[in-house]
């Protein structure tokens, strides 16, 4: 299986290093590596201009967001959800084994 490595840094300087395991039908890893840090980015711009949100408000916005690309696509809901549903689950078991690096702080 082929996987996307990524490195994101925390605003306190932490460094998590994935290995994200790709999806079959995967067109694009380096695409895929591109739109993750341009939605991490917008997330640190938006809470920059607006002020702190809480972690939870965070995923909530999210998991709305993929709720709604999911429901855009033309063709089978129920295969767009569960698709949605595996590809957040597969990230999640992922992300349990990310590296961390450097200095930790923050709420969970």
């Amino acid at each position: 299986m082929k996987t996307l490595p990524y490195r994101a840094t925390t605003a306190t300087g932490s460094n998590l290093d994935f290995e994200f395991p790709l999806h079959r039908d995967t067109g694009d890893p380096v695409r895929v590596g591109q739109m993750i840090s341009a939605m991490l980015e917008a997330i640190d711009r938006e809470i920059a201009l607006v002020g702190d949100a809480s972690n939870g408000d965070v995923l909530q916005a999210v998991a709305m967001t993929l709720a709604i690309r999911a429901r855009m696509i033309h063709g089978s809901q129920d295969i767009a959800a569960r698709m949605a549903a595996e590809l957040v689950q597969t990230a999640i078991i992922a992300a349990e084994d990310a590296d961390v690096s450097g200095p930790q702080a923050g709420h969970a």
